[in-house]
């Protein structure tokens, strides 16, 4: 920062800043004769180079515009492909949820048929053990009846032969009847 604010300091102690117009002086002549021998030697030189750089940067451009066409051509396959995919997959799921809906229905189906077939064979269990059960309470009233019948009747009748032959007529007259 010194040397800078130096620097002012002495262009504001001298004559200032100015335009120097004598061409001689300044080598404005030699510049320009320098540019001239610079472009008449150097033109085929930069020509080529420029034309060589021309080609090369057009060439890289084409073959990026190809390879973005061939991109852009392997993008629409890739969407063609997954519509494709996506279709297949929704026609997939709705099979499966129709098959699910089959074997759901399929598997109520046997399951009733299942809960019929035991239902049925409890049913026909609980009818035989009630049958089983009535004939043995019957055979238990008959013959507590009987039983009963057997006690009075000697009681009434104490002798044996006309309680004998009383029972032995009562059985049957009943045997006639039952018949």
């Amino acid at each position: 920062m010194e040397n800078f604010d130096q620097i002012f300091t002495l262009l504001a102690e001298q004559e200032g800043i100015g335009l120097n117009t004598d061409i001689l002086e300044t080598g404005l002549i030699n510049i320009l004769a320098l540019l001239a021998i610079l472009v008449y030697t150097g033109r085929d030189f930069l020509g080529s180079l420029l034309e060589e750089r021309k080609t090369t940067i057009v060439k890289g451009v084409q073959d990026a515009e190809d390879r973005l066409n061939e991109a852009q051509k392997r993008l629409s396959e890739a969407e063609k492909q997954l519509n494709q995919a996506n279709l297949v997959i929704s026609e997939i799921k709705n099979e499966t949820v129709s098959t699910k809906k089959v074997l759901l229905e399929s598997d109520a189906f046997q399951a009733k048929k299942d809960l019929k077939i035991r239902f049925e064979r409890a049913l026909a269990t609980f009818r035989s053990k009630e049958r089983q059960i009535f004939l043995e309470i019957k055979q238990q009233i008959i013959s507590l009846v009987l039983k009963r019948t057997v006690i009075r009747a000697q009681e009434a009748f104490e002798p044996k032969e006309r309680a004998t032959a009383l029972i032995n007529d009562t059985i049957n007259k009943l045997e006639g009847d039952l018949l």
